[in-house]
Order: structure tokens, then sequence, then C-alpha cells
């Protein structure tokens, strides 16, 4: 394999020295990002999918479904994912998966799993977990496995690797993002990541649904202590009305806590029969324990999970009561 970083023989066997040596070892390996896949998660897999291509390994990329954010076509090797299992591999390599849930599958018992992941809530259900909840992304992590083990890093793989880390550090505005972060985004341009291309793709090819739908979202706000906690919501007549796809209307919570009142906001919709809630916060408002408490995760400000209700009323009653609980505290 092209090496790039040179590291010291004295250094000891690390988690990350381990888990390359488990994927030359392998025959075919499984890579897989979450349900409802995100940049990070893509970019993540994404960068180790163009790695493996590079040297020959064989694998796939693979999420449960086929519904994928065609925003991210432009990153190297985005057409390969596939939601089609393969009949054999003997290695999964977890990215972005903050608990075993959100792989969407069960996997083998005999099959060991390498876990990527930065979520709060990780309990580290793989074979080998290199988990850290202090990372502003899974793809800093990812990156951090290439550094580590001294591997090149080609154009492909760098523009995936600043696709998650700018997209997941809502370029990087949050405080999860430090010096090194910094370093690692500056070494990716070196390698070939475009900042303003990347840019551009992510931000500047909206539909014209997304438009229609915002206001709507928009309109379902309310406000709760003094304006500190605030809610929307998205109906499912919304989107067969407007066209729009459950996506389109994700930057509405970001609206709302652009807000300076609001400390607290949290976002209900109706998808694939639940009611999936999306929260925010600011400052030290642990919102991923409002999380935790439906069976979800994610961290300090921001987290997410499911209401087995298809009543989105329903649903954004039991979750504000929680909210309102937190925010006592």
């Amino acid at each position: 394999m092209k090496k790039d970083f040179i590291l010291s023989n004295k250094i000891n066997m690390t988690d990350y020295a381990k888990a390359l040596e488990l994927i030359e070892k392998s025959r075919y390996i499984l890579i897989v990002t979450h349900v409802n896949p995100d940049p990070d998660s893509i970019g993540s897999a994404l960068a180790l999918s163009n790695f493996l291509y590079e040297n020959r390994i064989k694998h796939k990329v693979f999420n449960v479904s086929s519904d994928l954010p065609q925003n991210l076509d432009f990153i190297p090797r985005f057409e390969k994912i596939t939601d089609q299992l393969p009949k054999f591999y003997d290695l999964v390599i977890s990215c972005d998966c903050g608990t075993y849930g959100r792989l969407g599958f069960d996997v083998p018992k005999d099959i060991p799993i390498i876990n990527f992941d930065h979520h709060k809530s990780n309990n580290g259900f793989g074979k080998i977990n290199i988990v850290d909840s202090l990372k502003s992304s899974t793809a800093e992590i990812v990156y951090d496995f290439f550094k580590h083990n001294g591997l090149y890093i080609t154009k492909a793989s760098a523009t995936a690797l600043y696709v998650g880390i700018y997209d997941d550090s809502l370029a990087f505005s949050l405080g999860r993002c430090d010096e090194l972060t910094f370093d690692k985004v500056n070494h990716l341009v070196k390698f070939g990541a475009s900042p303003s291309e990347i840019a551009n793709k992510l931000l500047r090819r909206d539909s014209l649904a997304k438009y229609r739908i915002i206001p709507k979202v928009l309109e379902s706000l309310e406000l709760y202590k003094e304006g500190e906690v605030a809610s929307i919501y998205a109906k499912t007549k919304w989107f067969k009305e407007t066209g729009a796809h459950n996506r389109d209307c994700e930057d509405a919570l970001d609206m709302i806590m652009s807000m300076h009142i609001v400390k607290v906001a949290f976002f209900v919709r109706e998808v694939n029969g639940v009611s999936r809630i999306s929260l925010r916060s600011k400052g030290k408002i642990d919102v991923s324990k409002v999380a935790a408490k439906f069976g979800g995760g994610g961290h300090l400000n921001a987290a997410g999970c499911s209401l087995d209700t298809t009543d989105i009323e329903k649903a954004r009653k039991k979750v504000l009561k929680e909210v309102l609980e937190t925010t006592k505290k």
C-alpha cells in the first residue's frame, strides 16, 4: 500500500493499527452507512471505499435504503453505494453509527465489526471500537486512521473526508472543532480537496420544492419558556403538496436555532411510519439525554430519536415534556 505519513517503529499497537490489520486479512469487506445517512456517514464510508478500491481490496458500501442524499453525488464512488447485501462478507466497517440499531440490519455474530464513530451514545458494539465523542465528526476519526497507519490520502478520499468534517461541524461552527480539526482540514486541502467546490456542491443545489415546504414548517413554530424552547413540525400532506423530500426541510431547524432567544429546538416529522425527532441546543443543554429517553442518541447539542407513532402532535407533546424537564435543571 502507498504510504504518506512516516511513523516511528516505537509506537505501540493501537486500535488504528489493529483495524488496518483486520482489513488486510479480510476477503470481502462491507462498509455500512447509518439509516437515513448524512454527509459524515457517507463521506467517512467513501473515504474508506476509495482507499480500498485503490488498493484492490474487495468491498461494498451498503445502506439499508436506496434513498440517498443526491447532493453528495459528486463524492467519488457515491454511485457504488448499494442497498443489496452481498452473499458473502467477513468484515463490517460501521461509519458514524451511534448505536448498533443504526446499521439497519443484524450482522452475523461471527463477523467482526470495526466501529468508527463520534457519538456520545455509542456503547462500543464493535470488535474494534474507534470512538471519540469529542471529535467534530466521524470523518475526522477516519482521517486519524489514515494518519496513524501512514496511509496515503488521495484526492478522492480527501474530498470525502472534507465533506464529512465540513457538514457535521456545521461549517466548522461547533465547539467540537479545535486546532487539530483545522490542521486536518488543511492537510485534506493539500491532498486535493477543494473547499470552494465542495461548499458550492453542498450549498447551492437546492430544489424548488425546498422553498415551498420550508415556509409551511416555519409557520408551525411554537415557543415556550419565553422563547427559550421551540418546536416545529412537518405534516405528511405538505410533502405531497410541494413534492418535497424529507431532507428538503432540514435547514428549518437550523433557522430556528439562529434566533437569539432560542436555546433548545426540536423538529417532528413522519418518516417511514414513525415520528422522527431532531433536537438542537446551545451551550450546556444536553439534548442527547432527551433523545436517550426515546431510544435515540447523539451529542450534547445535536441529537435524534424516533417515536413509534405517525401522530406527530402526540410525538411533539411527549418530546416537549422531556425538553421542558431537561431545561429546568
